[in-house]
């Protein structure tokens, strides 16, 4: 009798450990899934740029609402870069898992 409500005792004990464990693989798929709307984006706005366009613009309008003050859009000669900050309940968190992605145009001939 001695064991009786062993397994709720580790059961709490390990809570903490497998809540942090889905937290970080959460995170890493929203980075992950960040990182392929940054692509999207800067593709997007080399497109824009390609056919005469703004490419600021485009590469804005191809990202949801959630990333509108989460991104910053820089045009240089003929790339397009989109710097893009995952959501996080963890700033600093989401900080160190800013990324970022461009995508070169050539003007249309």
């Amino acid at each position: 009798m001695a064991e009786r409500g062993q397994a709720t005792v580790e059961l709490v004990a390990a809570l903490p450990a497998l809540l942090l464990a889905a937290l970080v693989a959460l995170q890493l798929l929203v980075a992950g899934y960040a990182m392929t709307l940054a692509d999207g984006a800067a593709e997007a706005g080399a497109l824009a740029l390609a056919s005469g366009g703004s490419a600021t613009d485009a590469a804005r309008d191809a990202l949801p609402g959630w990333a509108e003050d989460d991104v910053k859009v820089a045009v240089e000669g003929g790339e397009v870069s989109v710097r893009l900050r995952p959501p996080s309940p963890i700033d600093a968190l989401a900080d160190r898992l800013t990324v970022s992605s461009s995508a070169a145009a050539r003007p249309a001939r």
